[in-house]
């Protein structure tokens, strides 16, 4: 008999847990993050350096919608799997219902806001020259408008996650990255549309794997059936949403951030130095994703053992999955930095952005071996509803870069604007250990406590 999702977060073994939940989400993020390098490769085949800088300069576009979308998943998510820990199923649907509304609400207001300002928005983003400043505005403006589906996209995704439904959470990221390798042939290299073409075809792709998660929810779901019936939730339960979906938002916002700074820094230097970023950081999220795709899908397995006070199953999935984390980090940087010049020849002949990605790439894989248990934290604190934490985390990981790369380039250049993000990576993981020494000194009592009553 097939196991149901939520066996998996309550009953199964921690290693079997952690393969449920996390191989299908490691999956789904790496052929996203393969996706991207695809992505890169037909925006390669255009030998145009100004497009590739253009859609280089919009990733910050990308991450405020992602940002949004990743306040009402992560927040109404994590809210989520706790309710139905404690079987509080039908407040469990109404949180489902109002992160989606809300989700669609958020959109639009953006979006209006967003062409109101879009040259201001394109100046920030670092274009110059008259011809970058065009096409940035082109693929600005689609974004936005179609950032109704990035947002609901993201919200989804993680409201499926939340009951254990790895594999569905998995299709959802297959149909998003079929269709935009589709809708890439089609618009950028049959229709000719260039930057539009990108845009909208991430746009497409958004629309349907969002259409394939409401689908799974209203049909096939354990407990969220009838979700898009609910609209309103009480304010104390918005507060318990926003409190985590905050951090998160806080945490995307910084790396907008962080892309901006890293733009009109690296922007100083050439084109060249910008389109290098923007191949190196595609390559480098491979090996990133795959950690990271571990860490986000224990988070509904983490949320629920808090929710039960289950603390040494807890304590068991965190042990092991900062093994699994390092191992998997070590093993694919290794195997990236060893092909590094092979695989970076694959999407530019520009000498000037071979040698310059290289170099940023090998700064970035080291940043890498971090990023997975910066991940960790941030969603070890989030899942149990630990706001104060992570939105710590959240901060310093935002606020620090600007100091970091500040004083890096002041004192080093360019090679200070390139090791700026591992040197803040290092720095926010290392403030991550901290504040998992107080929460586990927290979670240890509560066991000791338990064991004496017993």
């Amino acid at each position: 008999m097939e196991q149901t999702n939520e066996y998996y977060l309550k009953s199964a073994s921690i290693p079997k847990a952690i393969f449920h939940l996390s191989i299908p989400m490691m999956i789904g993020m790496s052929v996203g993050s393969i996706y991207n390098v695809i992505n890169t490769f037909f925006i390669g085949l255009l030998h145009n350096t100004e497009i590739l800088t253009s859609v280089t300069l919009g990733l910050p576009i990308f991450t405020i919608l992602m940002a949004f979308g990743n306040m009402m998943g992560a927040g109404g998510g994590t809210f989520i799997t706790r309710l139905i820990a404690k079987q509080e199923l039908e407040k469990a649907k109404k949180v489902a219902g109002y992160t989606f509304y809300a989700s669609i609400i958020i959109a639009v207001f953006i979006a209006i806001m967003a062409v109101l300002a879009l040259t201001p928005i394109v100046r920030i983003m670092g274009a110059d020259s008259m011809a970058v400043i065009n096409y940035t505005k082109a693929y600005s403006l689609v974004m936005f408008l179609g950032g109704f589906s990035i947002i609901l996209n993201f919200t989804l995704e993680q409201v499926v996650r939340a009951e254990g439904a790895s594999k569905e959470s998995m299709y959802g990221m297959f149909i998003s990255t079929i269709l935009s390798v589709f809708f890439d042939i089609l618009l950028i290299l049959v229709l000719h549309l260039n930057v539009t073409g990108v845009a909208l075809s991430m746009v497409l792709a958004n629309i349907g794997s969002s259409f394939y998660y409401i689908y799974y929810l209203e049909s096939k779901s354990e407990h969220l059936k009838g979700f898009l019936k609910h609209f309103s939730i009480p304010f104390k339960d918005k507060i318990e949403i926003y409190k985590i979906g905050v951090s998160e938002l806080l945490l995307t916002v910084f790396l907008i951030v962080t892309t901006l700074l890293l733009n009109n820094f690296s922007i100083k230097y050439g084109d060249n130095v910008v389109a290098g970023f923007g191949i190196a950081l595609r390559i480098v999220q491979i090996p990133e994703f795959l950690s990271m795709g571990l860490s986000l899908g224990i988070i509904p397995l983490i949320a629920y053992n808090f929710s039960n006070h289950s603390y040494k199953r807890l304590k068991m999935t965190i042990r092991l999955s900062a093994i699994w984390i390092f191992g998997l980090s070590f093993v694919f940087v290794t195997l990236v930095y060893t092909f590094r010049n092979t695989i970076i020849n694959l999407f530019t002949k520009d000498t000037t952005v071979l040698s310059i990605g290289v170099y940023i790439m090998i700064a970035m894989l080291i940043s890498a071996l971090f990023n997975g248990f910066t991940t960790l934290f941030t969603g070890l604190f989030q899942a149990s509803g630990q706001g104060v934490a992570s939105t710590i985390m959240s901060v310093t990981q935002g606020i620090l870069f600007i100091p970091v790369i500040i004083i890096l380039h002041r004192y080093f250049g360019l090679h200070g604007v390139i090791w700026s993000m591992t040197v803040t990576e290092i720095i926010t993981c290392l403030v991550g250990v901290i504040l998992y020494i107080s929460y586990d000194i927290r979670v240890r009592d509560y066991i000791a406590d338990n064991y004496r009553r017993v």
